[in-house]
């Protein structure tokens, strides 16, 4: 569970995404960031929570947000996420968890009575100037694009 608060200044990362396009988030100043964090490509829910982010892009963007995911996954299995789904905006392969961990939304986790290191599913929403807006921890895979707008305002 992250440690960071709404007023705090987002980590800075440098990275690319599926393509190898830069994706720096100090060069995204001057724009609203939704950074949502997630497991794992093409499983039951990161597909909802994607499904229901690709939905509402449009609404998204037209009130001046970017979407950015991030997951451990790596560029071959992003671009198949992407291109199976039709999902409008960059994923972030961050195997190295540099970003995860950053975000502190790398650690511990159980699941059926096991114990284990994963993502715990975090958006972040970034404000223009850097700072930390928002912060869903209890994501709604499959109505987080709903959860957003209600959050937001929209």
């Amino acid at each position: 569970m992250t440690t960071l608060k709404v007023g705090s200044i987002a980590p800075l990362f440098s990275s690319v995404d599926q393509a190898g396009n830069d994706i720096n988030l100090e060069s995204l100043r001057g724009q609203k960031v939704i950074l949502y964090f997630y497991p794992k490509d093409d499983t039951p829910g990161c597909t909802a929570e994607a499904c229901s982010l690709r939905d509402g892009f449009s609404i998204l963007k037209k009130n001046g947000y970017v979407i950015i995911g991030v997951s451990p996954d790596n560029s071959a299995k992003h671009l198949k996420f992407i291109d199976k789904y039709n999902l409008p905006f960059p994923l972030i392969p961050d195997s190295d968890k540099n970003i995860l961990k950053a975000y502190e939304v790398w650690g511990p986790k159980k699941f059926m009575g096991k114990s284990y290191d994963g993502v715990i599913r975090t958006t972040f929403v970034i404000d223009e100037n850097g700072i930390i807006n928002k912060i869903i921890t209890k994501v709604d895979t499959k109505n987080h694009f709903d959860q957003l707008v209600k959050e937001l305002g929209i």
